[in-house]
């Protein structure tokens, strides 16, 4: 005897943020010609790398490829920290910060939900780059 199976079909809802799509477009035009920008700095000799993420992707151009999880852990812990010290304090977002060591010093920036942090030489001119990527 042959048993009819019988099948149930299940429509699920789907919900879309209209907000949401129309920002997409404009932010991954913001991040490729942020990240176009850094591709150029990371050529002087004084730029030892760069990370650029927003909440969807992710680039990294780093001189030592096998510190990269030491280099993301760090940059990301400077841009949260940073955030956490100005809301405590009622004082706004980050735009810039600078840790400058021994031997490096790293420029973390939060330009549009981009969050970039590059990494350089101690003699490099942070400043310089500060310029290159203010509106």
């Amino acid at each position: 005897m042959v048993k009819n199976k019988q099948s149930q079909e299940t429509e699920t809802a789907i919900v879309v943020d209209e907000d949401e799509i129309a920002d997409t477009p404009e932010e991954d035009q913001t991040f490729k010609d942020l990240s176009a920008k850094l591709a150029k700095l990371c050529k002087d000799k004084d730029v030892t790398g760069y990370i650029i993420r927003n909440t969807t992707s992710a680039t990294i151009d780093l001189e030592k490829p096998e510190k990269l999880a030491e280099y993301a852990i760090f940059s990301s812990q400077v841009l949260e920290s940073s955030q956490e010290i100005l809301d405590q304090l009622e004082l706004g977002d980050v735009k810039n910060v600078l840790i400058e060591g021994k031997e490096s010093k790293t420029l973390c920036m939060n330009i549009e939900g981009n969050k970039i942090s590059v990494f350089l030489e101690r003699n490099a001119n942070h400043t310089d780059i500060l310029k290159q990527f203010s509106p």
